[in-house]
């Protein structure tokens, strides 16, 4: 085997918000590895300022890899278990390789005979913004919608009552993503203000590493939490489930590019239905070709709620993909 790789920089079509800033550019890394006159091709999505592995010697990772493709899969998964993004890129890869034509894990869904569900994501604005995007995905059939907050909190609240007026809970699911942007105090309030609200669920109310805050909101709140970056950073699985154990969250987030892939969501996901967690799988801005592959795993984990997976819409520059959305329905198109 033989493997290169090389940096992507993929541009917004739109800023996009966050309470951690607001998003012009996104760097990504691909890894080709080749057997046989057969390519496969992973995405090592690497996401600055919240990755584990955003170290100055990423790319020296990277290269190592490339040097070393033909180790055993064991000795690489150890060896990268510092550099989550990277060890999914392989996964990719191999998996790629092994199936081709842009299939990770062949399925109902990659035949193009079945979808998942998926939620729709309003990014953070002004209210005239957050409004303009909740319309169009309403218009586009979507019931279950997720809002970024945490920037101007009573304008976004106003824009969330305004929205229950309108839909009861029955009618439109509302999630939001606070991206660690309350404080504990701040935090408890809102849990309050949300619950009058009748919000399905918060991702991650305050900032992670904050573990007995974390524990005592989880343990009193009135709105579900869902952990987020509270998982990133967590390796080993014995502490991931002292985690879980302690903190007690109603669901848990995975992101594959940010927990060590397609190996480290099956290890959250054995974890939180042991403890009775609900859990859904989320795409960290990855082009479409990581997204194609972390949409292919996640309808194999058969979820029973919409998932936060994107549309590969957000970027200028994106790669041609299979994925089509029809409503809220996210499947892959056969030609």
């Amino acid at each position: 085997m033989t493997a290169e790789y090389h940096q992507y920089i993929l541009n917004f079509k739109r800023p996009g918000g966050t309470s951690r800033g607001v998003l012009h550019t996104k760097e990504t890394y691909f890894l080709k590895i080749s057997e046989n006159n057969q390519t496969g091709v992973g995405e090592c999505a690497v996401f600055r300022g919240l990755s584990y592995d955003d170290v100055p010697e990423y790319e020296e990772k990277l290269r190592w890899l490339c040097k070393n493709i033909d180790e055993n899969p064991d000795f690489i998964k150890e060896e990268l278990l510092h550099f989550p993004s990277i060890w999914f890129g392989y996964e990719q890869a191999i998996l790629n390789l092994k199936n081709g034509n842009e299939i990770y894990f062949p399925s109902d869904f990659t035949a193009g005979k079945s979808s998942i569900k998926i939620n729709g994501l309003i990014w953070m604005g002004d209210a005239d913004f957050m409004q303009q995007q909740i319309e169009e995905k309403l218009k586009d059939g979507f019931n279950c919608i997720k809002l970024k907050i945490g920037v101007d909190w009573n304008s976004e609240k106003k824009i969330i009552a305004q929205l229950r007026k309108n839909f009861s809970k029955d009618e439109l699911e509302l999630r939001v993503d606070a991206n660690g942007g309350f404080s504990f105090d701040e935090a408890k309030t809102i849990l309050k203000e949300l619950a009058d609200l009748e919000i399905h669920s918060i991702e991650q109310p305050i900032k992670a590493g904050n573990l007995a805050e974390m524990e005592m909101l989880c343990k009193t709140t009135p709105t579900p939490i869902a952990l987020d970056e509270e998982l990133i950073g967590i390796l080993d699985f014995n502490a991931k489930e002292e985690l879980l154990e302690k903190i007690k969250p109603q669901y848990i987030i995975l992101k594959p590019s940010l927990i060590g892939g397609f190996s480290g969501s099956d290890e959250w996901i054995s974890l939180a239905e042991k403890l009775q967690i609900g859990w859904w799988i989320t795409s960290a801005l990855e082009s479409n070709i990581g997204l194609n592959a972390i949409a292919q795993y996640t309808f194999t984990k058969n979820p029973k709620i919409p998932q936060g997976l994107g549309t590969g819409g957000l970027f200028t520059n994106n790669f041609p993909s299979p994925l089509r959305l029809v409503g809220d329905q996210l499947s892959i198109e056969k030609t």
